[in-house]
């Protein structure tokens, strides 16, 4: 497969680093150009009016900032940043269709029962409705050192 480009998205969690560090491990094998992205999900506006603009937790700022420290172990690898809002899988699929992006690479918390019910899963809903390779990561037991 002749990777360009991988979008890897973030939710700063340890399931998100494993992702990171098996994208890192595509782009150096492929010469691809990594696209780490975070989604800021908008609050849902319930009661009156006044809630409607409701400051998003944690603030735009902190996430700019976390968001600067997602990086890929290995220097030489090409990255760039991008700070979406919405709704996590729309957001993810919309830019890989405006970027023309090879392949997505996203952690899976790996959730069932009630919980995935509950709360749904970003992962599945871009596998299902992606244009391009999809490839979930679990969470490692033990993150790679260095890859």
């Amino acid at each position: 497969m002749n990777l360009k480009s991988i979008l890897v998205s973030t939710d700063f969690s340890t399931c998100s680093e494993s992702a990171l560090a098996m994208a890192t491990a595509l782009a150096r094998d492929s010469g691809a150009k990594l696209f780490i992205v975070h989604v800021e999900e908008i609050p849902l506006a319930t009661g009156s009016a006044e809630y409607l603009y409701s400051v998003p937790e944690p603030a735009t700022a902190e996430l700019k900032k976390l968001l600067s420290e997602v990086v890929p172990k290995d220097p030489n690898i090409p990255y760039e940043h991008h700070l979406l809002a919405g709704d996590p899988a729309e957001a993810i699929i919309r830019m890989a269709e405006q970027e023309n992006i090879d392949m997505i690479v996203i952690g899976s918390h790996g959730r069932t029962g009630l919980t995935r019910l509950l709360m749904g899963s970003v992962a599945e809903a871009i596998v299902r409705r992606a244009t391009c390779p999809v490839l979930t990561v679990k969470q490692a037991s033990k993150v790679p050192a260095a890859v």
